[in-house]
């Protein structure tokens, strides 16, 4: 079964200590923000075990820190479920709650959300302890690569709204875009407090080097979590779109997707091979070459993080039965209403 597939990946990463402490914290503010409310819709939630994938991605956030990383990764998250990807209204509802999102960074922190539901205002609590010591230069990119993915997904509920479909090539520029990669490894130089210098992470070797990681995750995403979009009748996955496209069983749409993710890790690990030599080019100081290893090791995080995660997270569970199912078929991923009628 496609959750059952497995990659060779070139390197191990570290995982967080703080796993205990961080996810009592980080359960309690869900149930206090009502993020989530019915006692299905937590279990459910439990059974996803975010907590474990903010531990393997973030390794060495501080144990406070780590209750904050838990936090946001919750957001995206249940964001994700909130919509029948059918419906027009889910359509609007979801734009306007993602335009509140987006915009909430650009805004002073602490400021009060215009748009009121336990989405936004959670957000608005979580980036004003995120962007806490980070520097403009960090909070604009973040804020940037946050908004082009929330962006993107608002415009893949539309076009599901619409009925298209995206061929491959379309599919996959999109895909890059939607996987959330890029403000994600952002918020791992948070995790460490530093930040990688601007002349470097403007370099052709970094954007191209984020860009292969991201492809690389949103492939393999597409492949564990197939069984999960294809019982929610979501034709926005890898493995979908070879099938339709291409006329593949599903048998083989999952080998080519396969073959697809293994050429972009290729590719990734190429570029990281030439990390050294952009370093030289730009003349960096023996401390910025350091930030610059350790956003290298920000992106590792999350290529392997993710991927061990998605090997065993209840989310892509083949199988689900009770409330949790019937909000599935019904075209919802959450039990419970988040956003403002």
């Amino acid at each position: 079964m496609p959750q059952d597939v497995r990659f060779d990946l070139p390197f191990r990463t570290p995982v967080s200590q703080h796993l205990e402490y961080a996810r009592e914290q980080h359960l309690r503010w869900v149930r206090d923000m009502g993020l989530v409310r019915s006692q299905a819709g937590y279990e459910e939630y439990q059974s996803w075990d975010l907590p474990q994938a903010a531990i393997r991605t973030y390794p060495h956030a501080s144990a406070d820190d780590m209750v904050v990383l838990m936090n946001w990764f919750s957001l995206a998250f249940l964001f994700d479920d909130q919509f029948d990807s059918g419906s027009p209204d889910g359509a609007d509802r979801i734009a306007e709650v993602a335009r509140e999102l987006i915009v909430t960074p650009l805004r002073p922190t602490g400021t009060r959300p215009r748009v009121i539901c336990p989405i936004t205002v959670a957000w608005a609590e979580v980036w004003e302890q995120l962007a806490d010591g980070m520097s403009l230069t960090w909070r604009t990119r973040f804020a940037a690569s946050w908004g082009r993915f929330l962006a993107a997904h608002s415009e893949e509920v539309d076009l599901a709204a619409r009925g298209t479909v995206l061929g491959l090539d379309d599919y996959t520029a999109f895909r890059r875009r939607t996987v959330g990669i890029h403000h994600s490894i952002d918020a791992g130089e948070r995790s460490r407090r530093f930040e990688v210098p601007a002349q470097a992470q403007a370099h052709p070797v970094m954007i191209g080097l984020r860009d292969a990681a991201a492809d690389t995750i949103g492939f393999m995403n597409d492949i564990h979590s197939f069984e999960r979009e294809k019982r929610r009748g979501d034709g926005h996955n890898l493995i979908t779109v070879l099938h339709r496209e291409r006329g593949y069983s599903w048998e083989e749409a999952t080998d080519e997707a396969f073959l697809m993710t293994s050429e972009r890790l290729r590719d990734y690990l190429r570029l990281e091979s030439e990390v050294p030599q952009l370093c030289d080019e730009l003349g960096l100081s023996a401390d910025d070459r350091d930030r610059v290893r350790m956003g290298v090791e920000a992106v590792q995080h999350w290529i392997n993080g993710n991927y061990e995660w998605a090997l065993t997270t209840g989310r892509y569970a083949a199988a689900k039965e009770g409330p949790a199912a019937t909000a599935e078929l019904q075209g919802r991923g959450s039990l419970d209403d988040l956003l403002p009628v």
